[in-house]
């Protein structure tokens, strides 16, 4: 069982790349409506997809949780999104930040833009930065919507309207090329989050997934629950060296020997590959053993 555990793990961690790309196709897969200039309106736009996506996108297949939510937050028609809500903690139940890791498109281009050759900075003294996306979440997301409220009980959805990069990304911008309308009345607006967008792409160059880390509020929800989803990372004590290696390779800044079920890890899988003893494994399930930090193998020799 446990080879079998950890030859699935290496393979989830060879094949992420691939994965991404096909989650990201599988949640834009309308592509002609790039064309027409049109979004597409069918029955799947009333699912919410597991990642950072945006709704407006021409090709989008599904609903992005964060808008859902703040599209009903802030009606007056609404008072709570059950729905939502329902749909996000049981994929974080299931899957915690894995969906950072593996699902999200917005997360995948930000990878792929840090591949782009050049110098790299690390974001380890910069961890108290990462508590910004809790306060996203709690102001942008849920309580401006509620409090800050027109004339008729309707609230701005203050976080995709100012704030997320992915709708200029796969909304604005693709929309405005094609339609002349749209393209007309962009305005300050959409100068502003094109600024965004822009900062995120050049300090992804520069940082790993500073999106990710810093702003973005799903990242920051499905990392509340990464201390009880089912899926997680696991690491064998009477195997482990205390090599060292898997911290070094984590971009996320996690000590996986030490606390697998970080808050920041995105279940990537890199520290499953870096590992020379195959200690480290994903695990699925309640009631799984090893994930206490691993004793040094000099201290037991020790024992």
């Amino acid at each position: 069982m446990d080879k079998r555990i950890n030859t699935v793990s290496r393979l989830l961690s060879r094949f992420r790349g691939l994965i991404q790309a096909g989650v990201t196709l599988a949640t834009n897969i309308h592509l002609p409506n790039f064309a027409k200039g049109g979004i597409y309106q069918g029955a799947g736009k009333a699912v919410c997809v597991p990642g950072l996506n945006c709704y407006s996108c021409p090709a989008a297949s599904g609903a992005c949780p964060i808008g859902s939510f703040q599209s009903v937050v802030g009606s007056s028609k609404f008072s709570f999104s059950y729905y939502v809500t329902g749909t996000l903690i049981l994929i974080g139940v299931l899957l915690g930040r894995f969906v950072c890791g593996f699902l999200c498109p917005f997360g995948w281009l930000q990878e792929f833009l840090h591949k782009i050759p050049g110098k790299k900075l690390s974001t380890k003294k910069l961890k108290p930065v990462t508590y910004i996306k809790y306060a996203v979440l709690l102001f942008a997301v849920v309580l401006l919507p509620v409090l800050v409220v027109n004339d008729v009980g309707m609230g701005d959805p203050f976080f995709c309207k100012y704030i997320c990069p992915q709708g200029v990304l796969e909304g604005a911008i693709p929309l405005s090329i094609m339609n002349t309308g749209i393209r007309s009345a962009l305005g300050k607006l959409f100068t502003w989050k094109l600024a965004i967008l822009i900062a995120v792409a050049v300090l992804s160059v520069l940082f790993y997934r500073p999106f990710c880390k810093w702003i973005c509020p799903l990242g920051a929800f499905y990392a509340l629950m990464n201390k009880v989803s089912l899926l997680g990372i696991q690491v064998d004590q009477c195997k482990c060296v205390s090599c060292g290696k898997c911290a070094k390779v984590c971009q996320m800044d996690v000590d996986v020997t030490r606390t697998p079920d970080h808050a920041e890890c995105i279940r990537c899988g890199k520290c499953v590959g870096a590992c020379p003893v195959d200690a480290i494994s994903f695990r699925y399930g309640l009631g799984v053993t090893g994930n206490k930090p691993a004793q040094s193998a000099q201290a037991r020799e020790n024992k």
